[in-house]
């Protein structure tokens, strides 16, 4: 009888003893006993590569989190770095800012919907400066700080209501496009150098926009 590859004879009786089925048997048991272990331990990998997988994505997730973290510690180191002392800065402007506020929040009146928000807000007797601090600025932060002194006009924090609005820009890192938008636009424009913050307008060369009186019901503009 011709038999082909991977084919194998049915086995007849001739020869055939107890010894040969018992024989065959153990080996069949054998084969199915390391196909069984085989089978194990392959679900043993792929439980282990699951297992890795997570880690690695529980590891990832950690990774973004710190990574917005340290964003978020820098924009707060350069925050309290421009605030310390920033009022001396616009001594020679004739402003006499003797307070100023942090991290203030602007809502609607009606609805209570969130806004915008102020980084720094320093205040004399007539004047309201509006400070937004960045870790980087560029011109898209500048137009942004436009929309902001409209919002802030209409809907003031009540130490700034009645007082006349100015605006500033402070940054560790600021283009110089941005420089030359935000003086156009009339905005002071302050860089981190160091420990320290420079003002980067120049007396003389630059007249600072006042944006009318913040007052409640007054439209942006």
């Amino acid at each position: 009888m011709a038999v082909t590859a991977g084919e194998r004879p049915m086995p007849t009786g001739e020869g055939l003893t107890f010894e040969k089925v018992w024989a065959m048997f153990q080996e069949t048991d054998r084969i199915v006993r390391e196909t069984a272990e085989q089978m194990k331990e392959t679900d043993r990998k792929f439980q282990e590569t699951d297992r890795k997988f997570q880690e690695t994505g529980k590891r990832l997730d950690d990774l973004g989190k710190q990574v917005g973290g340290i964003h978020r510690s820098i924009g707060e180191i350069i925050e309290i770095l421009v605030a310390a002392k920033l009022w001396e800065k616009f001594e020679d402007w004739n402003y006499g800012f003797k307070r100023f506020y942090q991290r203030l929040n602007i809502f609607e009146d009606n609805t209570n919907r969130l806004l915008t928000d102020i980084d720094l807000l320093l205040l004399d007797t007539d004047y309201a400066m509006v400070v937004e601090v960045k870790r980087e600025a560029d011109s898209v932060e500048v137009e942004r700080h436009i929309k902001r002194m409209g919002l802030v006009k209409q809907y003031p924090p009540e130490m700034a209501k009645g007082k006349i609005l100015i605006g500033a820009i402070a940054s560790g890192i600021i283009t110089s496009d941005a420089i030359n938008l935000a003086h156009e636009k009339g905005f002071f424009v302050l860089r981190l150098r160091g420990e320290s913050v420079e003002l980067v307008t120049k007396k003389g060369q630059f007249e600072p926009k006042e944006w009318g009186r913040a007052d409640p019901g007054n439209p942006p503009g």
